[in-house]
């Protein structure tokens, strides 16, 4: 049911986990899909820099428009999440600024590159994360950037209605590489124990419900955040 054809879309950190899933299903429903890596990949359409950096970022959003003649879905779904259990009160500013830099500042700037060129009738997908409306104990600078995602959504849903609808995912738990460290040993398994359905989500879980927020089904949604996590955590 989702037609995507003749639409032109940019996906960043589409080099694995998240993004690729989610450039691979955009291309399957029709799109034509350039893929944001930190660095360019040959042999698909790729832009690579650090979109942290707001001239990188405006780069980056000119390459992708000159390559597909324009833009009607942007997926904003780059990120870090730093493993270690780290207190606040002992986090380094070194930590709090890459961490910032990565999830915060690279979503602002693509976000700000990108709007002007963005069809009418176009979409915004951010990527956020259940940590963002919880918070995390001892990951507060990825927490309180990942909450300022979900702001930033619903801001960007006001100001660019009724022009281009701005949506959020959030997902829970993902096996993807940046979990591998609390996944090690019986973590994985600790984890499956608290999410009702039973399992952490795949990248193609996620990669569905951002997708379906691309697609005209959702033509009546702007500023909402949509939860995947198999009811680990049950927001509203």
């Amino acid at each position: 049911m989702i037609d995507l054809a003749g639409k032109r879309a940019f996906v960043t950190g589409g080099g694995r986990g998240i993004g690729r899933a989610t450039a691979l299903l955009l291309e399957r429903a029709g799109a034509r899909v350039v893929v944001g890596y930190r660095e360019r990949k040959p042999g698909r359409n790729s832009v690579g820099g650090d979109l942290g950096d707001a001239g990188v970022a405006a780069r980056v959003v000119t390459e992708v428009v000159s390559t597909l003649g324009g833009l009607d879905i942007l997926v904003v779904n780059h990120g870090v999440w730093p493993p270690d259990d780290v207190p606040l009160a002992q986090m380094t500013d070194a930590q709090w600024e890459t961490t910032r830099r990565a999830n915060l500042d690279a979503a602002v700037y693509v976000c700000r590159a990108a709007i002007p060129h963005l069809a009418s009738g176009g979409t915004i997908v951010l990527v956020s994360s259940t940590a963002g409306q919880r918070g995390e104990a001892f990951h507060a600078d990825y927490a309180a950037t990942k909450g300022a995602v979900i702001a930033l959504t619903k801001s960007l849903a006001v100001e660019l209605a009724p022009k281009v609808t701005v949506n959020c995912v959030a997902p829970g738990w993902v096996d993807t590489e940046m979990a591998a460290q609390p996944y090690a040993g019986g973590g994985r398994r600790a984890i499956e124990k608290t999410i009702p359905l039973g399992r952490v989500g795949s990248a193609e879980d996620i990669a569905g419900p951002i997708v379906f927020l691309c697609s005209g089904l959702a033509r009546h949604i702007t500023g909402e955040i949509l939860n995947v996590n198999g009811g680990s955590v049950l927001c509203g």
